[in-house]
């Protein structure tokens, strides 16, 4: 596809987002490859880094590591708040998660069809799987797959934006939580689940404070 010379960084820039926004790229995802990129574009080598560069600077793309580049917003809105949120302390967002995931699970309780609930219970069967593997990114990809559905459940768009656009700093914070050799809140999410199921609001609430509030406790302690 051509370009104009003049504000090419700016115009591959702006194809990649159209790529994202469109869905073509949705969040969770793995963008192609720097190389593939060069081929379907059309454009050099380092304007593409440019391009992804800019787009990870904005909060929308984020690199991996050995893993690739991924989807972590679809607009600068989520990403501003993200990066609000990035700047804070782990009590502070995990309080933040507790608020909306509490919330979610309560009006999912209310909300949810039945396709929902056969949904929540495959994400669940996944996420019981990730603890076989030894690898965190996949333990943290499986967890935050199952809470964006519980968040799905509720069928509010805007609760559903607000949490896509922070569940990158989410999985940041939940990394370290998720190693060792079991789940030991494997029980904790079967019940959120159960609740959720059984059109039970008071109780997935609850189930997701027991979740969650642990872990803001451990944040809120001074380091030894």
């Amino acid at each position: 596809m051509p370009f104009d010379r003049a504000g090419l960084g700016t115009q591959v820039t702006e194809l990649f987002r159209s790529q994202v926004t469109d869905g073509r790229w949705p969040v969770g995802s793995k963008i192609p490859t720097e190389p593939e990129l060069v081929e379907w574009s059309g454009a050099g080598r380092n304007t593409v880094r440019e391009a992804i560069g800019s787009l990870v600077q904005a909060g929308i793309l984020r690199r991996e590591q050995g893993r690739g580049t991924f989807v972590v917003s679809s607009s600068d809105l989520r990403s501003s708040v993200s990066r609000r949120v990035a700047a804070t302390s782990r009590r502070d967002s995990l309080e933040l998660r507790l608020a909306l995931d509490a919330a979610s699970a309560r009006l999912a309780a209310q909300r949810r069809t039945p396709a929902d609930a056969d949904h929540l219970i495959r994400l669940l069967n996944e996420r019981q799987a990730a603890w076989t593997t030894g690898n965190a990114h996949e333990r943290v990809r499986a967890d935050s797959a199952l809470h964006r559905a519980v968040v799905a459940a509720t069928h509010n768009a805007l609760l559903e934006d607000v949490y896509e656009g922070l569940l990158g700093v989410f999985e940041e914070v939940q990394l370290h939580d998720v190693a060792g050799d079991t789940d030991d809140l494997a029980q904790l999410h079967t019940d959120l689940v159960t609740a959720i199921v059984d059109s039970d609001p008071d109780r997935a609430a609850a189930t997701m404070s027991t979740l969650l509030q642990p872990m803001i406790n451990q944040a809120a302690m001074p380091p030894p």
